[in-house]
């Protein structure tokens, strides 16, 4: 993979990051005091959403509403990036985005770990907030690294990029609190999600 794809790549991964963290700046303790904590005493009403079109399935804990966000390439150009999300509570939301680039080739082990590397301290840095725990692995010849973070204020954002040739995918679940957090649903959340074969 040549250089300048690897930025185009990391740019708009961190670029939607940096845009889904500010939006959701009251669950991540951006909003200040007036943030609640999440009520988790009622069950989830967990549905499939279908983006087979899209190259994705998954689960998310509620009904599922799309959204275009804008992100910056490396040009200085704004592009239009294709969401979807899920508010449980205002102070909860799971979301998928996801970037198509052009075709490009399958980058090696060590290209991928960087560019995952490279989105992973972007989003770190953008949304202000510190890692607590991070891994990485291989799933069907793609790479995922999964990342929990905490800002001053005792958000909690779950990140999950996924890096499958020439598409990336980002999920995103955002707690006000670690105690808010419930770590079945974000397990739930991210086990559910699966790439469909593009015809």
């Amino acid at each position: 993979m040549s250089r300048p794809l690897i930025l185009v790549s990391v740019i708009l991964t961190i670029g939607v990051i940096a845009y889904l963290a500010w939006d959701y700046r009251a669950d991540l303790g951006f909003g200040g005091p007036g943030s609640g904590a999440n009520p988790s005493g009622g069950a989830a009403a967990w549905q499939t959403v279908d983006r087979s079109a899209d190259g994705f399935k998954v689960q998310l804990p509620g009904p599922a509403s799309e959204t275009q966000i804008p992100v910056y390439t490396d040009h200085g150009a704004v592009e239009q990036v294709p969401m979807i999300e899920t508010e449980v509570d205002p102070d909860t939301t799971f979301a998928v985005a996801w970037a198509d680039n052009p075709p490009m080739e399958q980058a090696a082990g060590e290209d991928q770990e960087r560019t995952l590397d490279m989105a992973r301290d972007g989003a770190l840095g953008r949304t202000q907030t510190s890692l607590i725990s991070e891994s990485t692995h291989d799933r069907d010849g793609y790479k995922i690294r999964d990342f929990m973070a905490r800002n001053a204020g005792g958000g909690v954002l779950d990140g999950r990029l996924i890096l499958a040739g020439s598409h990336l995918y980002m999920l995103l679940a955002t707690h006000p609190s670690l105690s808010a957090r419930r770590d079945a649903d974000v397990n739930r959340f991210y086990d559910s999600f699966g790439l469909v074969p593009q015809s």
